[in-house]
């Protein structure tokens, strides 16, 4: 589901070769570029979409997340398998409907949040899990104004900002390692660029900058907690994101054949990251 620069370049190209599936149509709301798709991968592209959901066991979106949380619940309610993208709503309610939708179906559901599917970042991840961390601080400040950036032209990036767009990388990784969070600090600053602290119910805290508007120089990505033992930066070699994305395809083939629903990212903690981040979007105020 999608024809934008994430969907060709990365689902389609993912399912396309990944050994265990078969891509069977693709749909867009732009028919031309879903043909277009369709036609690279040698595949059907589909103007209706319940007639896809009729022909496949699974679904994978890559949606702005308002098209996204209305059409995996029609998905979800047809008896579909998902993989979806962060975040799976950017409504609270959108997400509390798609999460009951799965639940009553009882179809399987993996939340592509990259960074947990690159071995060696998932690896470090949980031993932070294991090693008590006590805190963290973490920064994902992009710009959408480099010149080669596919997602210049990103209609809801530009809306929602990096709140919404990065802020579930650094929330799926700091809400596994710290717990719940009890209480949302933070301020607005230049753009779309959040300061955010926030306590966790255990009594961690952890401190979190995000943008998609920094100026190109000053671009920053980094995620480090601390325990006893000091500072724990995350593993920053080159991600290949087809490669996880077929790790993320994977995992759902599994959790469907085991009849299982209870993936780590599933859409039950998607809808989680969902609702801090509208906790968190409260807390900062009007933009």
């Amino acid at each position: 589901m999608g024809t934008g620069y994430w969907a060709r370049e990365v689902h389609a190209v993912g399912l396309a070769g990944h050994p265990d599936v078969e891509l069977v149509g693709v749909w867009g709301r732009d028919q031309s570029k879903a043909t277009d798709v369709a036609a690279r991968h040698g595949t059907t592209a589909y103007a209706d979409v319940d007639a896809l959901f009729e022909a496949v066991d699974a679904v994978a979106f890559a949606v702005p997340p308002t098209v996204q949380a209305e059409l995996a619940l029609r998905a979800a309610v047809a008896g579909k398998h998902l993989l979806l993208e962060k975040p799976v709503a950017t409504d609270l309610a959108a997400a509390d409907r798609l999460l009951a939708a799965v639940e009553e179906a009882g179809v399987s559901t993996v939340v592509f949040f990259t960074d947990r599917f690159v071995p060696e970042r998932e690896a470090w991840l949980q031993e932070r899990l294991r090693g008590g961390a006590l805190g963290a601080r973490a920064e994902w400040l992009a710009s959408l104004r480099t010149p080669d950036t596919p997602y210049a032209t990103s209609i809801w990036r530009q809306q929602e900002g990096a709140l919404w767009d990065v802020g579930p990388h650094a929330l799926s990784a700091l809400l596994p390692a710290l717990g719940p969070v009890a209480e949302v600090g933070g301020a607005r600053g230049f753009d779309d660029l959040v300061s955010i602290v926030l306590t966790h119910e255990g009594g961690a805290t952890s401190t979190v900058q995000l943008s998609l508007t920094m100026p190109p120089e000053a671009v920053r990505f980094n995620l480090e907690f601390y325990d006893d033992q000091g500072w724990h930066a995350r593993p920053n070699a080159p991600v290949d994101v087809v490669e996880a994305q077929q790790r993320a395809v994977t995992e759902l083939l599994g959790q469907c054949r085991a009849a299982r629903t209870d993936h780590r990212c599933s859409v039950r903690f998607g809808r989680d990251v969902v609702d801090l981040l509208h906790r968190i979007d409260l807390a900062l105020g009007p933009r």
